[in-house]
């Protein structure tokens, strides 16, 4: 069974619904979760503020609100009595999904439990899909999770006509 599941957190739905499923393993097997954030860089910076107002202003603001959003995460699973570990860490021009494959192995984790958007088409082709570059590259398995507003209705959920 799986020991240690890392569950990579931006604050998406689909984040949150991998989120679920690693509980879900976790409490099953009595795992630990490794919950990551990723501050990027880039995602944040406009172009307009010099290097030293990003690392004394912007930067730890950021990094502030990534580990709140964690401890968010955490709290809840800890009071049900689900062991969780965080991690914070910042992507200097690094793709995310080569940062999670290298947590991934740095925290001993069995297993990726991750979200996806299920883009497909153009959407993907501009936008990237860490999912599937994790997917490819971990030394672990990776379970994919999607938000059910996000692909629609499964064919097996009922729904349709």
């Amino acid at each position: 069974m799986y020991s240690r599941i890392l569950v990579p957190l931006d604050r998406s739905a689909t984040a949150l619904c991998a989120l679920e499923q690693a509980a879900v393993l976790a409490r099953l097997s009595g795992g630990t979760i490794v919950l990551l954030h990723v501050v990027e860089e880039l995602d944040h910076a406009t172009g307009f503020e010099s290097a030293k107002v990003y690392t004394e202003d912007v930067e730890p603001t950021f990094l502030a609100a990534g580990q709140a959003m964690l401890e968010q995460a955490a709290a809840p699973l800890r009071k049900d009595g689900v062991t969780v570990e965080t991690l914070l860490r910042q992507s200097r021009g690094e793709r995310v999904a080569t940062l999670i494959v290298k947590e991934t192995a740095a925290a001993n984790c069995d297993i990726v439990i991750m979200g996806t958007h299920g883009r497909h088409g153009i959407g993907r082709v501009l936008l990237g899909s860490d999912a599937e570059q994790v997917a490819r590259l971990s030394p672990v398995p990776v379970m994919l999770v999607r938000h059910a507003q996000a692909g629609g209705a499964r064919p097996d959920s009922g729904a349709g006509g």
